[in-house]
């Protein structure tokens, strides 16, 4: 990963964001991602997107399912750059901060004094946060351990 590059250009190059990657071009997004931001991703690991039901992601692919594959990633981007710092600044006394994701739907983060984060998505899943800070040029990239699932 290159800070000088986006975080299009930053993922394609990772070994363990290939469905990520996937998912983002057949939804039309490499684009979007690609611009001026900036953007926090969420980055769910391939392992991540493994561990749904069997042929979830294979459904989400098909052309038919467009909509619903730009609302499960919309979910994974919020914009401005959310560092660990940025987030501890922001967070409240419980070290909580909400965001409203791109897609329009609620997502929050936990940060706790440690610098260890946790993503609570809108279906009431909680995964961690496994390498944070991952700075782009157009943002930063904060890999998680699991798909953040919108509600509906």
């Amino acid at each position: 990963m290159l800070p000088t590059r986006n975080i299009v250009e930053n993922a394609v190059n990772s070994p363990i964001n290939t469905t990520l990657v996937a998912a983002v071009q057949q939804a039309g997004l490499a684009e979007t991602l690609s611009g001026e931001g900036p953007f926090t991703v969420f980055a769910p690991t391939d392992a991540a997107f493994a561990a749904l039901p069997d042929g979830t992601v294979e459904t989400l692919l098909q052309e038919e399912n467009m909509a619903q594959l730009q609302k499960i990633l919309g979910a994974h981007v919020v914009s401005g750059t959310w560092t660990t710092m940025a987030l501890k600044e922001a967070a409240d006394r419980d070290g909580f901060v909400n965001f409203q994701t791109v897609s329009g739907d609620p997502l929050t983060a936990q940060i706790f004094d440690s610098g260890r984060v946790w993503m609570f998505d809108e279906s009431g899943e909680v995964y961690e946060v496994q390498t944070a800070d991952v700075i782009q040029s157009n943002g930063v990239i904060h890999v998680v351990d699991g798909v953040l699932l919108p509600r509906g």
